[in-house]
């Protein structure tokens, strides 16, 4: 994969994910981005139209899952912020290997019960190798 420069890291990790990777979310975890994807901290990258977009292809290519009460219970107290625990329940449930995200608290984490915790250019870095 060839690095583009009028696209965004993370656009392009996930770009780069959907032709190799199946990519799980969790309906707390679409809700989440799309809540993210608003705020207007993001205007200046993105209009919210793209934004809009990118939501609409991320949901079409990703498989919804829901996780189940133990992998719930596993996340629990598992990251420092409690809201991101639902990130770690899908990763148990679903047995990932890699989880990514920009988020500094679960990027803390590192690895976690077997998934490694990276952000979009370690995910993208390594892909292209």
């Amino acid at each position: 994969m060839q690095i583009s420069l009028g696209m965004s890291v993370p656009h392009q990790a996930f770009m780069s994910a959907v032709g190799s990777h199946t990519l799980f979310v969790s309906p707390e975890t679409l809700d989440e981005l799309e809540k993210v994807l608003l705020r207007p901290k993001f205007d200046a990258y993105a209009s919210t139209a793209e934004r809009a977009t990118f939501f609409a292809r991320y949901k079409q290519k990703t498989r919804l899952l829901k996780p189940n009460a133990q992998s719930e219970q596993m996340a629990e107290g598992a990251c420092r912020d409690a809201k991101d625990c639902e990130f770690l329940a899908l990763a148990v449930a679903c047995e990932v290997g890699v989880l990514v995200s920009s988020d500094d608290d679960l990027l803390s984490i590192k690895t976690w019960n077997g998934t490694q915790i990276v952000n979009a250019a370690a995910f993208l870095s390594r892909s292209i190798q």
